[in-house]
């Protein structure tokens, strides 16, 4: 072996190591995130609950927002791979959140798929809280479709009341039909544990829901119900948003969220609702 053959080899043999360490460790993390089954690890959660980490082998996840979030950096949402925004809108008759429309914009401009929600007021009528709905959110055929947000006001000095089953429910399908007819789309809805077993447990089986559990899978803490959207957390950690955020899970496949997002339905419901007329695409 010549001197100038000597001075090279311990070059090229760091070279080859160098690049079999480096593709060890690729492999290593590959094998970490399936193990893992986490889609998002520039995510997280400050309080995370081991009863929930299921939601983390699900591949598509998005966020819910409020002003309560404060000024968001809607690129470094998108770009830390969150899927979808849904983003509060209005509550009751007479509420408009104060950064609605600045999220809204902004979320289109990143290029993350947001819907608007409403938080029901259970003493305000439906007719004035669907009104106000159609008064401040946009019809935007790309927008996703509407959340009506149905929990009891407890925390509301207001309006602390729980109505009769029958009551909210004929409350919630004025404000479901009338949503649907402004925007095209069929209502997500989103509830909580205790609203469900109060008034939904076996009710409005034909419209997409989006459930709140942050200590258990959702299976087991509603009877009987389909989910579209799982909220697991309240206390996630997203790149772009300071502080606190709800992280959302879909129940599908990258598939699936296509088909969604190309229709509006959900897509184990599709063939149902496109004999409706609805389903349509945007």
């Amino acid at each position: 072996m010549s001197q100038t053959h000597a001075r090279h080899a311990p070059a090229r043999t760091f070279g080859a190591l160098a690049r079999k360490l480096a593709a060890a460790a690729l492999l290593a993390g590959l094998a970490a995130c399936a193990s893992n089954n986490d889609f998002y690890p520039t995510k997280g959660d400050v309080k995370p609950h081991p009863g929930v980490a299921k939601a983390k082998r699900h591949p598509i996840h998005g966020i819910d927002i409020s002003k309560w979030q404060g000024p968001i950096d809607w690129a470094s949402v998108r770009g830390a791979g969150t899927q979808f925004a849904f983003i509060k809108a209005t509550e009751g008759g007479d509420h408009v959140d104060e950064r609605f429309r600045e999220n809204w914009d902004g979320a289109a401009r990143a290029g993350v798929p947001r819907g608007a929600y409403h938080f029901v007021f259970w003493c305000r009528s439906a007719r004035e809280q669907v009104e106000w709905f159609k008064r401040n959110v946009p019809a935007d055929p790309s927008a996703l479709p509407p959340v009506l947000d149905v929990e009891w006001n407890g925390h509301s000095q207001k309006c602390p009341k729980r109505l009769p089953k029958a009551e909210a429910l004929a409350m919630m399908r004025v404000m479901l039909a009338e949503m649907e007819a402004y925007t095209g789309k069929r209502p997500i809805i989103y509830t909580d544990i205790t609203f469900h077993k109060d008034v939904l447990e076996g009710e409005l089986p034909d419209y997409p829901h989006w459930l709140r559990s942050t200590a258990a899978e959702p299976e087991q803490r509603f009877a009987n119900r389909q989910w579209m959207l799982w909220q697991f957390t309240s206390t996630g950690r997203v790149p772009g948003v300071r502080g606190d955020v709800d992280r959302n899970a879909f129940y599908g496949t990258q598939a699936e969220w296509a088909s969604f997002l190309a229709t509006d339905c959900d897509p184990r419901v599709h063939g149902v609702l496109s004999r409706q007329g609805l389903c349509t695409g945007k």
